[in-house]
């Protein structure tokens, strides 16, 4: 199983997961991590693997705006099965506990007051944090320089350390958070987290944006339905297992399980809208007509 950065909240999840679905599946489940690109370097191993089952990904859906670039040679639709969902993140906004950035007002007046000197982390280009953080700048008229990580935990290290002023990601801060080597300062979900009740949404703002990528498990293209079934039953008893409930709510997910067909019907609405995204965006102008 392919998976993302060691060390971030997906790894750490994923790792109790893939230990779970082993105990189901009768082996182990190993893992080898594919960091960089914000998730999108797990497309190429789904590519070449055999559609036998041997080989999946978590995530596959992550940064599917990357697909849109005409450099790439994949498609994280075409070129995958679908076999469940299993979860969403709390996307965030950090800075370093010493920062002066109490508020997000409190950053865009900074980014006002010294143009293009703010410098802002996420987990990749087109990634669901830049492309948030692009739009709220946009909107103001705002510049900042953009410092891609390969994994959440060194960029979280990089903001705790002050090498960046702001840090974007998911739930891999909330570590950091809760020791109050960082401070949260808006959240992306629906409504705000029970961990940091306190801490306000986007929407709460009034900027109208809500992302929570929901991510799943993916094989390659054309595994049979009874592969998939076999997976996707494997991995539904170990995502309902309490170790992995309460493995997730350390960093504040809940299960957001979808079988298969509804996982890959969802997939394909991620897809379209992230299309809209990058086209809005002009976060490719190098393809054709760009």
């Amino acid at each position: 199983m392919a998976a993302l950065a060691a060390g971030g909240a997906n790894d750490l999840t994923m790792r109790l997961l893939a230990d779970l679905a082993g105990k189901q599946l009768g082996q182990k489940v190993n893992i080898e991590n594919r960091a960089g690109g914000g998730g999108t370097l797990v497309m190429p191993v789904l590519q070449q693997a055999a559609p036998d089952g041997y080989t999946i990904a978590p995530d596959a859906a992550a940064g599917v705006s990357r697909a849109m670039d005409a450099k790439l040679l994949w498609d994280p639709v075409r070129d995958t099965t679908p076999i469940i969902q299993i979860s969403g993140v709390t996307f965030g906004i950090v800075v370093a506990a010493g920062s002066t950035f109490k508020s997000l007002d409190d950053l865009f007046a900074w980014a006002k007051a010294h143009p293009g000197e703010l410098t802002v982390s996420t987990n990749g280009v087109g990634t669901t944090p830049h492309m948030v953080m692009d739009e709220l700048m946009a909107k103001r008229g705002l510049n900042y320089i953009h410092v891609p990580y390969k994994g959440t935990a060194e960029q979280m290290m990089a903001v705790t350390a002050s090498q960046v002023m702001v840090g974007i990601n998911s739930n891999g801060f909330a570590p950091f958070v809760d020791n109050g080597r960082l401070r949260l300062l808006v959240t992306f979900g629906e409504h705000r987290t029970k961990r940091w009740p306190s801490v306000p949404t986007l929407k709460d703002l009034g900027h109208g944006i809500v992302a929570t990528s929901p991510y799943g498990l993916a094989g390659p293209k054309g595994m049979s339905p009874a592969v998939v079934k076999t997976l996707h039953d494997a991995f539904k008893a170990a995502m309902f297992d309490p170790a992995h409930i309460a493995e997730l709510a350390k960093y504040d997910q809940e299960l957001s399980y979808l079988n298969s067909e509804d996982y890959g019907r969802a997939m394909r609405e991620i897809y379209a809208a992230e299309k809209r995204a990058v086209e809005r965006l002009n976060l490719f102008p190098h393809q054709p007509g760009g």
